[in-house]
């Protein structure tokens, strides 16, 4: 029997407003986590100094298991982000009524507590994993591993997941009946969904490339990541 772990309801994650759409399974959110570029790590700032309000900073990251690296993404998996020492660490349905008009979304909100990693075996791991999440092929690619300079000036933070919530809304708009009954505006109004994606464009050479042919592991990441965005934005103009 197919495992569905989950992360238990809280008071920090229940979703209130549209709970129909709540997710709370580990796959969905893990999944939504390890296809987003940009995460966003909110913490409290210590330092009074710099004033009272809580720092969100734009990161990249990845879920992984370093302890048991084959772990799916329904299995408890931590979250790696990528920093450096001097930080301070996709569709509109289109309703008969302006009023109405939604997007479709799939957000995730994950809380832990994080830690510096020190252990140098499992940076490295770390690092491999969140780089490949930015392009796949690249640590294979690349000049690796990297020197030790890189290696001190560059901060891996682990966070140990307490809990989690994600949202999705999908589908078509859902309008009223009052206006479904009313040919007079079921006749000239258009409804629908326009799905829109993000689309990666064609790779762009630096002034100091000296490779003349895009490397294949480039070229299959833009198509792959292009083809995934696409379909799902148009799965995602049906009810799921």
């Amino acid at each position: 029997m197919a495992r569905n772990l989950a992360y238990p309801k809280e008071r920090g994650n229940t979703v209130h407003r549209d709970n129909q759409r709540a997710r709370y399974d580990l796959r969905t959110i893990h999944s939504i986590i390890n296809s987003t570029p940009v995460l966003h790590l909110s913490f409290n700032v210590t330092d009074p100094a710099q004033g009272p309000f809580p720092a969100i900073l734009p990161m990249i990251g990845q879920m992984g298991s370093f302890s048991h690296p084959s772990a799916d993404l329904d299995e408890s998996l931590d979250c790696y982000l990528h920093g450096y020492v001097s930080s301070r660490v996709m569709r509109m349905p289109v309703k008969i009524t302006p009023m109405d008009s939604r997007y479709n979304y799939r957000s995730a909100v994950l809380f832990g507590h994080a830690s510096p990693v020190d252990d140098a075996e499992e940076k490295l791991w770390a690092m491999r994993l969140i780089t490949e999440s930015v392009v796949t092929g690249r640590w294979e690619h690349s000049r690796t591993p990297p020197e030790s300079a890189e290696l001190s000036s560059t901060t891996i933070l682990r966070v140990r997941i307490a809990s989690g919530s994600g949202k999705i809304r999908d589908g078509e708009p859902h309008d009223d009946k009052k206006d479904l009954e009313r040919p007079d505006i079921t006749s000239r109004v258009w409804t629908g969904v326009i799905p829109m994606w993000e689309t990666l464009g064609d790779p762009v050479a630096a002034g100091s490339n000296r490779v003349d042919i895009i490397p294949d592991h480039i070229r299959s990441f833009v198509d792959k990541a292009n083809d995934e965005t696409q379909a799902y934005a148009q799965k995602a103009t049906r009810e799921v």
